[in-house]
């Protein structure tokens, strides 16, 4: 899925692995996680699929840089993988698996849990969202307004499924508390 997130954003233009890189953190990472390690191991794989080129540039007190550029075969790619119909959605979530089997632990030991998740949730959301999305900026990297409204739509996704996250997390405070509660007699 990433070598596709990958050929995605080259088919907006050729790219140093660097440039994917930060696009990447500023659009894709709403909803995708990758370390720049990933990225850089999939261009290759995209280069020895024969997906993308790269042209080493000279540069002047600058170490030379590589920049990527889609071919056909890569944009091939990338369409095909656009149409296929299967859809995954992912139902692997270790912070499920773990809720599922947390009765094995004290309640206060579940609140400080699902308080400490809360603080991460807070933490991530202003990592991510302290700065507004740059989908606006993109749009004028292509002059595309459609393909903007795309990435916008997946901004609002991850930041509405944040909230949800955040949501969740307060109702799972909230109901062992009241069991804490009903509990101790009060």
């Amino acid at each position: 899925m990433l070598k596709h997130g990958i050929l995605g954003l080259l088919n907006y233009g050729s790219m140093t692995g660097y440039d994917i890189v930060h696009i990447f953190k500023k659009s894709l990472s709403y909803f995708w996680q990758a370390q720049t390690s990933q990225i850089y191991r999939e261009l290759q794989t995209i280069k020895k699929n024969g997906w993308a080129t790269d042209q080493t540039v000279v540069q002047d007190g600058k170490p030379d840089k590589k920049v990527f550029t889609i071919t056909e075969s890569g944009q091939n790619e990338l369409k095909r993988w656009l149409t296929e119909d299967r859809v995954e959605l992912e139902l692997r979530s270790p912070l499920m698996m773990k809720t599922f089997f947390r009765g094995e632990l004290s309640i206060d030991e579940n609140i400080e849990y699902f308080n400490r998740l809360v603080k991460e949730n807070e933490a991530f959301d202003y990592k991510m969202y302290a700065d507004p999305p740059e989908t606006e900026q993109y749009a004028a990297l292509i002059s595309d307004p459609l393909k903007a409204l795309y990435w916008k739509m997946t901004v609002e996704y991850g930041m509405m499924y944040s909230k949800m996250h955040r949501q969740w997390l307060e109702n799972c405070i909230r109901q062992l508390e009241e069991l804490k509660h009903e509990n101790s007699g009060d």
